[in-house]
């Protein structure tokens, strides 16, 4: 028993200890956690204790860096706003006032913002206050610092009158209380009618009249195509009207018509150059209205509550003085010259515009700088110009023609041009040596032309051909105009064709018949042309040209538009003498057919020297298409050469090496549109030889010269025969040269072997045939020699025989007699036939001469011989003679 509870205490005993054990182990852990809790707590502590610090630091390094990035970004936005302020107010518009002189701008550019004083942000440069005024709104002044308003208003002023061209900023001043004392210094301008005062009780017609301008400009200038001036000076490139500025400084309270009258104006002034600098009337909000509020304690532009600014002082009073005084004399002088580029639009408006119903241009600028357009369409449809020697008829053509050229493509607009005076001013339009580049609107040049009318005539048939085919393809689309043309068949060439004719009254000289025909075309197509695009500009410097046509009231009548030059008589109506008394360099534009109340003074522009036409036709020429030709230009005393002929250059033999069944000879440049050549047909036919007649030996030779070689490029060597017969010493070199270049197809005879020709050539008349061309140089010097030989037959016999049978047996004669009479005499007397001379080029022989047989009709042809041109007749062919220029030498 007692074993037992031994047993059962030491069991206990051992439970005790493992438990005081385990007890002991977790009161050390215990107490171990705790000692490194406390541990924590103090460096917690710790750690809390030092954050304030840590935070603070990085809080005031955040700080630091935020000012330092809003001192820049400050001082950035202070000099972008400085440059804003510098582009918005540049030159005079925002210079200080030391050193300030006036920098106008060109008429189209709006002067830009004024300055009244400057912006100082922190502790940066100061940077310019601007307030919008011309072509932007209105300027109300308010506060009880009167010294400080009327600096801004003197300002304003002075800066925009110093910014804008002279002439361009009108003032108008209502001052009741000073009577125009508070505008003393800008009295100057009053002298070039740049200010004008408005007396106590005039606010209201003042008013009225500001809405009327208003009325005026949006019904007759902008008309509905632009929104404001300012749109459209920069479509333009021009400015029709001055800005006008209305200076209101104070006065009684406003009715309520004057209240009505200065909302319009606030309404829609800016738009219209209209513009209030305002001290003392109340004016409506809008937001074209400035406020600017000057205080005694500060200013502010926008409102009390709007951006502080610090004004500037007033202007010195002797600069405004000063700069009014110049204002008004270079006013007073005149507007200088128009530059030529102010005609032409900006170069990426080239070519934007539409001829389909007309073309207009300016020309010039008015009197109140407004650009005076010329318009060429149904009505105005053509266009007279004249003025004596020296006013500047030439440069007047320039101008018109660079306008219209710079605005309308060579598909919207083809010149022809025709100058019937001495010289080349013209020719510049064309391809040259000098300038390699031409007009691509040009289609034809015309120059020294004055004793070749047939040119002249030649320009009328080919306009009044193209109104017929235009007139053809009208009826075919069923329309009558121009423009409806073009809108159903946009796949056509329907340009505008406008021709000018200078000294046109070369044309209507004399009884003759083209003095008839040309009156006659240029009354048709004056009538006709206006429906097709074909408009006509007739120039003259002679009273005489002007004279010409007034035996043709339905022609006069056509030409609507007039252009007077100084001291031009006839071209305006009987009683407007208008140009008698314009200055150099000036017209009078008339749409009215010349009516008083149709006048418009321009003033023309320097175009037609080298250096400023030659810039805008080197950049048309690089803008052509590329299929543009040069214009063919036409000199009348230049003379042509056969190698530049392009129906020369057309000429080939056959393919096959045979002759031509119809070969042609090329006799000299027909006076035409197109550079043609007058050709003879040689087919296998009875007539078909030519005649030479004539006493000058350069000219006929010339003839017989161009006619062989192109012969010889249509036949292959040694297909063909050429026997020259030289019988005058005068003719032996040319001939000589002819007969050197046709080598081994070539054979020479002179005064003691052209019998033999005669007889060899006569005799072979019966055999095989081959192409044999006689050429023979002063044949009537012949004649001895021809009579005195060959037995039963005379040399002129055989002659007559080969005239008369050789075409058939495709032997051709080409021979020149010095005289019509020596021919009749070698073809057997003045009744014998001479109806073997198919085809005859008269050179100083007179058309009297020529009557009779050689032409139809009685009295012979209207022919003027002249050096260096010949009547060409081909009986198969011509009704009338044909004027020819006879090719120059080949070497």
């Amino acid at each position: 028993m007692a074993d037992r509870r031994g047993q059962l205490a030491a069991r206990v005993r051992d439970s005790l200890a493992e438990a005081l054990g385990a007890t002991r182990t977790r009161l050390s852990a215990a107490q171990a956690e705790l000692t490194a809790g406390r541990e924590r707590l103090v460096r917690v502590r710790r750690a809390a204790a030092a954050v304030p610090e840590r935070v603070g630091g990085q809080r005031d390094r955040r700080l630091a860096e935020i000012d330092a990035r809003h001192s820049t970004r400050i001082a950035e936005l202070a000099r972008q706003a400085a440059d804003a302020a510098r582009r918005e107010a540049p030159g005079c518009a925002g210079a200080d006032w030391p050193g300030w002189t006036p920098t106008p701008t060109r008429r189209a550019e709006p002067p830009g913002a004024l300055r009244i004083g400057t912006v100082r942000i922190d502790d940066v440069d100061p940077v310019p206050a601007l307030v919008p005024l011309l072509d932007a709104g209105h300027v109300h002044l308010s506060g009880d610092d009167r010294t400080g308003c009327d600096a801004v208003v003197s300002a304003l002023l002075l800066r925009a009158v110093g910014r804008a061209d002279p002439g361009a900023v009108r003032l108008i001043g209502y001052d009741p209380e000073h009577l125009g004392g508070g505008l003393a210094g800008f009295a100057p301008l009053g002298t070039a009618g740049l200010l004008t005062f408005v007396g106590p009780g005039g606010l209201g017609p003042l008013l009225d009249d500001l809405v009327e301008q208003i009325r005026r400009i949006n019904e007759t200038v902008l008309a509905g195509e632009h929104g404001s001036l300012r749109e459209l000076a920069a479509a333009t490139g021009r400015r029709p009207e001055p800005w006008r500025v209305a200076v209101l400084l104070g006065g009684d309270e406003l009715n309520r018509h004057e209240r009505g009258q200065l909302e319009r104006v606030v309404r829609a002034g800016a738009a219209c150059g209209v513009h209030l600098v305002v001290r003392g009337v109340p004016l409506p909000e809008d937001p074209t209205v400035t406020r600017v509020v000057a205080e005694v304690s500060g200013a502010w532009v926008g409102g009390p509550s709007g951006l502080p600014v610090r004004l500037d002082p007033p202007p010195p009073a002797t600069l405004v003085t000063e700069t009014c005084r110049e204002t008004a004399a270079r006013v007073n002088a005149g507007p200088p010259p128009t530059p030529f580029a102010d005609l032409l639009p900006p170069p990426e408006l080239m070519w934007r515009e539409d001829s389909s119903g007309g073309l207009s241009a300016p020309i010039g600028e008015g009197p109140q700088g407004r650009p005076v357009r010329l318009t060429l369409g149904d009505y105005p449809p053509h266009a007279l110009i004249g003025g004596p020697s020296g006013t500047g008829k030439t440069n007047l053509i320039f101008a018109w023609i660079g306008a219209l050229a710079a605005r309308y493509s060579p598909a919207e607009l083809e010149f022809y041009l025709l100058d019937f005076k001495e010289g080349v001013s013209f020719a510049r339009f064309a391809q040259g040596r000098r300038d390699p580049s031409w007009l691509p609107h040009m289609r034809l040049v015309g120059i020294n032309v004055n004793t070749d009318r047939e040119f002249g005539l030649a320009l009328l048939r080919f306009l009044a051909e193209e109104l017929r085919r235009r007139a053809d393809a009208a009826k075919k689309h069923e329309v009558t105009k121009l423009a409806e043309l073009r809108a159903v068949d946009p796949t056509g060439h329907w340009p505008r064709i406008v021709a000018v004719v200078d000294e046109f009254q070369m044309l209507l000289a004399g009884r003759d018949v083209v003095a008839r025909e040309a009156a006659d075309l240029l009354e048709d197509l004056a009538r006709r042309g206006r429906s097709q695009g074909i408009h006509l500009v007739l120039a003259s410097q002679d009273v005489r040209g002007i004279e010409a046509l007034w035996g043709r009231p339905a022609l006069v009548a056509q030409f609507t538009l007039r252009i007077a030059l100084p001291k031009a008589l006839r071209i305006l109506a009987e009683r407007n003498d208008a140009a008698q008394s314009l200055p150099r360099w000036h017209a009078v534009v008339n749409a009215e057919s010349g009516m008083v109340e149709g006048n418009e003074i321009a003033r023309i522009p320097s175009a037609s020297d080298w250096e400023t036409w030659s810039g805008l036709q080197n950049r048309l020429w690089r803008m052509r298409p590329p299929d543009a030709a040069p214009a063919r230009l036409f000199d009348g005393d230049a003379i042509p050469r056969l190698v530049e002929a392009p129906d020369f250059r057309a000429l080939t033999a056959p393919p096959d090496g045979t002759a031509p069944r119809s070969p042609v000879a090329l006799l000299g440049e027909i006076i035409d549109v197109q550079a043609r050549s007058a050709v003879l047909r040689l087919p296998r036919a009875p007539g078909r030889n030519l005649a030479v007649l004539g006493t000058r030996v350069d000219e006929a030779c010339a003839v017989l010269d161009a006619a062989a070689r192109s012969l010889a490029r249509q036949h292959p060597s040694g297909t063909a025969r050429f026997s020259i017969a030289c019988l005058d010493s005068d003719a032996d070199p040319m001939a000589r040269a002819l007969y050197d270049d046709l080598a081994d197809d070539a054979a020479w005879y002179d005064e003691e072997t052209v019998g033999e020709l005669m007889a060899e050539t006569a005799d072979g008349l019966t055999g095989p045939s081959s192409p044999h061309y006689l050429l023979l140089f002063a044949v009537d010097a012949a004649a001895g020699a021809l009579a005195a030989r060959s037995g039963q037959r005379t040399g002129l016999e055989q002659l007559r025989r080969i005239l008369h049978d050789g075409p058939e047996r495709r032997t051709h004669v080409l021979a020149w007699w010095r005289g019509v009479a020596r021919m009749r005499a070698d073809l057997g007397g003045p009744a014998a036939r001479t109806d073997q001379i198919g085809a005859w080029v008269a050179l100083d022989a007179h058309g009297g001469e020529l009557g009779a047989s050689l032409y139809p009709g009685t009295g012979g042809p209207d022919w003027y011989p002249r050096p260096w041109r010949g009547l060409f007749f081909d009986r198969a062919v011509h009704r009338t003679g044909q004027v020819v220029i006879p090719y120059g030498p080949s070497r």
